[in-house]
């Protein structure tokens, strides 16, 4: 029987509950490892069954993405959430996948060191920090879990350990791990273990935030969707250096807002100098609506704070959840195509420097306004991906380039479609 098979691991099996639904698929059993070992004991037992699993972290995300064709087992990683070793010297830390990422960096602190990722979803682990490639605003200035992970254990559906960076065991010729597992959504192994690259704490930080008028509020030149792509251009390659600029622009807020983030012992006068270029932004073709005005119409002078406005680094979080991924450049073009889009109650955030802006609207109304949204996206080279909150009959990807190489990917290392079956692009 399966359930004596599991047990049989010495793992922790209990009966699942509707908490433990994934995407609105229950699983029959949840297990509880404690090790690697524990986890590829629960693969091999899978696999003589042919139950198919699914691994869960904080369990902040299992409603992303479509739900599984079936879930037999879900394997909560909630316990392995040691740091396995923090070389300081190195800036390297080596980490269990159910960490939190609020832990980690709390025990890093105390190094003065971190890891430069800014995590929007609070009880994230680094399992499933790594299984969505999720990241934040300073993206634009030390990348993502992609760019920083250095090593990585995961667990194949054949109960296969295969390890990647670092000191090695076995490896997966022709294969890095990191990168190919990072936003895979659980479909070709169970992380367990993750290296990564870390930075020092700065000693000061300082936000600039201003906000400008939407084409709601202004009915003659300058278009400021332009205005806000120019902005972002010209302060991305501020020799400021910011760390992050991002947008915030919803159906209720006076306007577009930026806020760019400095960091480092300069802070305070790379903040002036940012200041500066926010009220004097000159750009050929473009005139403020009242003539010469050098503030360009700003509906807020441009403040600096030592903390950052409220809505920063957060996800909005109603109705359904989109994100958008532009080229660095096309900010004015997306802005423009969400106003002329009309959908009521919209949410428009993210990191504008790296062109990645995450879209929330309440209902499933505009799901007709989205489609569209993704042809214009897609027009400019960029793409809509629907991450939450939509009906199953939704395209939640759109069109997928490399899809042709994924299925092949995803045959090399689940065969038999075991691991979170569904969940991924094209029904990975």
């Amino acid at each position: 029987m399966p359930h004596d098979a599991l047990a049989g691991t010495g793992v922790t099996i209990r009966t699942a509950d509707p908490s433990d639904a994934v995407a609105g698929v229950q699983p029959k059993w949840v297990a509880l490892p404690e090790s690697t070992e524990e986890v590829a004991a629960l693969l091999r037992a899978a696999a003589e069954h042919d139950l198919a699993v699914t691994p869960v972290g904080g369990g902040t995300k299992l409603d992303w993405g479509p739900p599984p064709e079936r879930c037999d087992l879900l394997i909560d990683l909630c316990c392995m959430n040691e740091i396995l070793e923090h070389a300081a010297g190195d800036l390297v830390v080596r980490v269990q996948a159910g960490t939190t990422f609020e832990s980690l960096n709390q025990q890093l602190s105390t190094e003065n060191q971190e890891l430069a990722l800014d995590i929007p979803v609070p009880g994230t682990t680094v399992g499933g920090l790594l299984a969505t490639a999720l990241s934040g605003p300073r993206r634009f200035r030390y990348g993502t879990p992609r760019d920083l992970v250095i090593g990585i254990t995961v667990v194949l559906a054949d109960g296969t350990t295969a390890h990647s960076g670092g000191k090695v065991v076995k490896n997966v010729a022709g294969y890095d791990l990191g990168k190919l597992f990072t936003g895979s959504y659980g479909t070709l192994g169970i992380i367990t273990e993750a290296a990564f690259r870390l930075h020092p704490l700065p000693p000061t930080r300082k936000w600039v935030t201003a906000t400008y008028p939407t084409p709601e509020q202004n009915d003659s030149p300058p278009d400021y969707a332009t205005l806000i792509g120019a902005l972002v251009t010209q302060l991305a390659a501020s020799q400021a250096e910011p760390s992050a600029i991002e947008l915030n622009w919803s159906a209720v807020s006076p306007g577009y807002t930026v806020s760019v983030l400095l960091e480092g012992t300069a802070a305070p006068s790379r903040a002036a100098a940012i200041q500066h270029a926010m009220i004097n932004l000159e750009i050929s073709g473009i005139e403020a609506s009242s003539g010469n005005d050098p503030a360009l119409g700003l509906l807020s002078r441009p403040e600096i704070t030592d903390n950052p406005p409220a809505w920063w680094g957060e996800l909005p979080d109603d109705g359904i959840l989109t994100e958008i991924r532009v080229p660095p450049g096309s900010i004015g073009p997306v802005l423009r195509d969400v106003a002329s889009a009309s959908m009521s109650g919209h949410v428009l955030r993210g990191s504008a420097a790296s062109g990645v802006l995450h879209l929330a609207v309440p209902n499933e109304t505009h799901l007709t306004a989205i489609a569209r949204l993704r042809d214009q996206v897609e027009g400019i080279g960029g793409r809509l991906v629907v991450v939450s909150g939509a009906g199953n009959g939704v395209d939640r990807w759109g069109t997928i380039g490399a899809l042709d190489l994924m299925k092949r990917v995803k045959a090399r290392f689940d065969p038999d479609r075991r691991l979170s079956p569904g969940r991924f692009v094209g029904g990975i």
